[in-house]
């Protein structure tokens, strides 16, 4: 039954789930000290004084508060040496320390009339280069360069990068459990399915299981495709109704402590023609080049050319010419769903153990259909571990 496409109800699969028996622990105050202890280290590398980390995904990484940006600012100031210091409206003082996950003993405030920027200028205390989050607003660095004229202001993607493309235990543990919930959501979505049965009538049932296993925001993100729809990566602006003889595909994902999951299957409803079997095949042979080619010191752009090799082998592309592979490999994955560093031509930087990726050579047959299986790796000291294992045929999703 794992693998049945067809056959049950929205209703019935809802009823046999539960939250998650054995949930991963979340990061602990321990590991953000550590991950700080790193940053600290790569900005004095770098020959700035101080990092300045705003709302969003590396302001969780460090801190906890899983805030987003807005006109706003909210941030972290993180000396080389020295405690971090806070920049936060006053009015929000209460809900900010509450979703700090690590000791904060300098929290500094601004009135809606007053400038976070001076603010910011006053805590640098003589520094004289600033690493900046590479997230941040133009609109605040723009500013922050205003109001401390005399001070550097450099990009800190090395830090940032530097710290979170490495995933520790914990975070690949987080990353997991939201692998392994997003792909029992897709095997019970694949049972619902019926002839006129509606896209956002899928996206809806796999919301609530998400929900349902535990996981509390529901989806991330969710799309359905069926038929035609399957040729557009991202869809079209259109609720597809299913019919027999449909390729169907389905990408979703899901949030654990933050972390995500990205999942895509793609598998027939009913019979399909021997040439989407053919180029389904193809797929699965290119995602597992593509796994297969992973080697910790090799660049990540020889994994989307390992990819590539396949494609090219069975008469498509080459490069990003149609029938064929129309986007990179693969991305990294972590705290947001696409983050350094990127399975694509180019792209140096070396495979090391911990990064986390996505497997995904989507091949497109213009206007007609297209097939992408999506699972995630981290890499190991040896090569390669999957999150989840791939489908293992188009009429069963294992």
């Amino acid at each position: 039954m794992a693998g049945m496409i067809g056959g049950s109800t929205a209703e019935r699969e809802l009823a046999s789930l539960s939250p998650w028996a054995n949930p991963a622990p979340v990061i602990t105050a321990q590991e953000r000290a550590r991950r700080m202890d790193r940053a600290r280290e790569l900005t004095a590398q770098m020959g700035a004084d101080a990092l300045l980390i705003g709302a969003g995904a590396s302001l969780r990484y460090f801190t906890g508060v899983a805030w987003g940006a807005t006109e706003r600012l909210v941030a972290m100031l993180l000396p080389v040496k020295g405690d971090p210091i806070f920049i936060c409206p006053a009015f929000e003082l209460g809900s900010f320390e509450a979703s700090l996950s690590i000791p904060a003993t300098d929290i500094r405030l601004w009135e809606e009339d007053e400038s976070p920027s001076a603010l910011v200028a006053d805590a640098l205390n003589g520094a004289k280069t600033l690493a900046i989050d590479p997230a941040l607003a133009f609109l605040f660095v723009d500013r922050i360069r205003q109001a401390a004229p005399g001070v550097s202001l450099v990009s800190g993607a090395a830090v940032v990068d530097g710290c979170r493309a490495i995933k520790s235990p914990a975070e690949i543990a987080l990353m997991s459990q939201a692998m392994d919930i997003t792909l029992e959501v897709h095997r019970r979505a694949a049972r619902i399915l019926h002839e006129g049965i509606r896209a956002s009538e899928v996206i809806r049932f796999i919301d609530q299981a998400h929900r349902a296993l535990g996981a509390s925001t529901g989806n991330y993100f969710c799309a359905v495709q069926f038929g035609r729809s399957t040729a557009f990566p991202h869809g079209l602006p259109q609720d597809d109704v299913l019919r027999d003889g449909d390729l169907v595909l389905v990408d979703t994902g899901t949030l654990i402590d933050g972390y995500h999951s990205d999942i895509t299957r793609t598998y027939a409803f009913g019979e399909v023609g021997d040439e989407i079997r053919r180029i389904w095949d193809i797929e699965k042979e290119a995602q597992a080049a593509a796994f297969a080619a992973v080697r910790p010191g090799e660049p990540c752009e020889s994994v989307d050319y390992a990819a590539r090799v396949v494609l090219d082998r069975s008469g498509l592309g080459p490069d990003y010419r149609l029938p064929g592979l129309p986007h990179r490999t693969g991305h990294g994955i972590g705290l947001s769903i696409h983050e350094p560093a990127y399975l694509v031509r180019g792209d140096k930087t070396p495979l090391t153990p911990g990064m986390c990726f996505s497997n995904e050579p989507m091949i497109v047959v213009p206007d007609r259909f297209g097939v992408r299986l999506e699972d995630h790796f981290h890499v190991t000291e040896t090569g390669a571990a999957w999150f989840t294992e791939p489908q293992p045929a188009i009429d069963d999703l294992g």
